[in-house]
């Protein structure tokens, strides 16, 4: 696509931050803390509100769904990263029908 070699100049451009969340309705969670893409429609609040001003340089990348974060997810970790592990917050964070 005409928009790729720009895209992959700016996702190299500086460190990041890669992040793999997990929990109920994880997803929509995250993506409703990122904000909306174009970030001068965000919400104030949301990471894309506070700290971008572009509708394409918008600070964070959110997975739209489970499928694309597998996806996203085997493009930087491989299995041997990933750790199981009770979380001692998750009898505080989610009823018990949400786990």
């Amino acid at each position: 696509k005409p928009f790729f070699p720009w895209l992959c100049s700016g996702m190299t451009a500086a460190p990041v931050v890669l992040c793999c969340w997990e929990g109920f309705e994880a997803v929509k969670v995250v993506r409703a803390m990122a904000g909306t893409t174009n970030a001068r429609n965000a919400a104030p609040g949301t990471i894309r509100g506070d700290y971008a001003l572009s509708s394409q340089e918008n600070v964070v990348h959110t997975s739209d769904s489970v499928e694309n974060a597998k996806e996203e997810l085997d493009r930087f970790f491989s299995p041997e990263d990933y750790c199981d592990y009770p979380s001692p917050l998750n009898q505080f964070l989610y009823a018990p029908d949400e786990k």
